[in-house]
């Protein structure tokens, strides 16, 4: 689940980082986040990516936003959905977080496009 939703390139970069300090943090997220949590059949991806999306946004994880903006397109979220997603943000996270996601999510959605 972890390769379908981030992308095998991502995942195999972070598990050949791996070292004796963050190995057992890397096996910790594939079973727990993606084999436990992401594999729940109460919500779709697309749902799961919308609602990881204001929880990034909400805690200012910007580097992790980056990440799952390309992985809510890759499960199916259009832009005019990220869009309406980071909207909402704006509401319930605040303005100036809002501000800086719309700054990343329009770089990353220009770079998917190209």
């Amino acid at each position: 689940m972890r390769r379908e939703v981030l992308g095998p390139q991502h995942v195999d970069a972070a598990i050949a980082a791996a070292d004796d300090v963050t190995a057992e943090f890397q096996k910790l997220i594939t079973r727990y986040a993606w084999g436990g949590i992401w594999t729940r059949p109460g919500l779709d991806r697309r749902m799961r990516s919308a609602v990881t999306l204001t929880a990034l946004v909400a805690h200012g994880h910007w580097a992790e936003l980056e990440l799952h903006l390309r992985a809510a397109r890759r499960n199916g979220l259009s832009t005019d959905e990220i869009v309406e997603v980071l909207l909402q943000t704006a509401i319930y996270c605040g303005v100036p977080a809002a501000n800086t996601a719309f700054r990343i999510a329009q770089r990353v959605l220009a770079e998917q496009e190209e």
